[in-house]
């Protein structure tokens, strides 16, 4: 039996000024992989001074949005009052639950001098019975994550338990999110500890049971077996998964619900702008027209 169940080549979607995100999730062969529902990857793009990248003012319901960086730094700010800097290896866990509006905005010595932007943006569907709980924010700088290593391996166990460490970022389901640096020859195996694991290639191509994994595709690797990564070149791969969801999710725009219902409930309240307001923000994002 074939290590790789699915192999998906993201869809390429450009946000304005040529700035490009790979969207390996969702996928016609793969609506979530564990909690995972969206999985957008972007850069390396580098910019200029005085180019904005800024994400303004949004809403988001059930779900969890983890922010990943591996180069550049973002300013986070929500409607619950939080105002948090993330930088390379840090996990910022924003909780929308019954309703959240958050920026992401270029720090101020990015737009004088230009920076480096790559990185990861996923979301995590919340339980059912978690999906209205109250909006929350955590922060967890990269150095609290742990780090294990092999031969030319090393792993930074971002969420869950992999490798012999486990992360200190409090979930409501079984989640993992690990990052993995590969030498050339290197190699790493992947335990069947989770019900549904994926591999993302970032930057290389490696091989999964002698399968090759061309740079930014995603394999959503066969439950119950164990899978083994090998890098020819030095390469970065993700590692996502968790247990499978407790049902179908449906999702428009930014707002993630077992409920359509909840979805049209949610339309309404950002028309009305009943969600929330970020401090210091006056600008947002209106409702899409489809």
């Amino acid at each position: 039996m074939s290590a790789v169940a699915h192999l998906i080549d993201p869809r390429n979607h450009d946000l304005g000024g040529g700035f490009v995100v790979r969207r390996a999730l969702p996928h016609m062969h793969a609506r979530s992989v564990g909690p995972f529902v969206f999985f957008d990857h972007f850069g390396p793009i580098d910019l200029g001074a005085g180019t904005k990248t800024d994400v303004r003012p949004h809403p988001h319901i059930g779900l969890a949005t983890v922010t990943y960086l591996f180069d550049g730094a973002l300013v986070h700010r929500d409607s619950i009052g939080s105002l948090q800097e993330i930088r390379p290896g840090d996990v910022n866990w924003m909780t929308a639950g019954s309703g959240i509006v958050h920026s992401e905005r270029g720090t101020d010595d990015a737009h004088a001098h230009g920076q480096r932007m790559h990185g990861l943006q996923t979301w995590v569907a919340l339980p059912r019975e978690h999906e209205e709980i109250e909006p929350s924010f955590r922060h967890y700088p990269g150095a609290t994550l742990p780090r294990t290593s092999g031969e030319g391996a090393r792993m930074h166990v971002l969420v869950g338990t992999a490798f012999g460490a486990t992360s200190p970022v409090e979930v409501l389901m079984p989640t993992l999110y690990v990052a993995i640096e590969l030498d050339a020859g290197a190699s790493v195996t992947v335990e069947a500890d989770y019900a549904e694991r994926a591999i993302y290639a970032v930057d290389a191509e490696v091989s999964i049971d002698g399968e090759p994994l061309k740079p930014t595709q995603l394999a959503v690797l066969t439950p119950g077996s164990a899978a083994t990564v090998r890098a020819t070149s030095p390469a970065r791969v993700m590692l996502v998964g968790g247990a499978a969801l407790d049902g179908p999710r449906f999702m428009w725009w930014n707002f993630v619900s077992s409920s359509r219902e909840r979805i049209e409930q949610a339309k309404d309240d950002w028309r009305a702008q009943r969600i929330g307001q970020v401090p210091g923000e006056t600008e947002f994002i209106p409702l899409p027209d489809k």
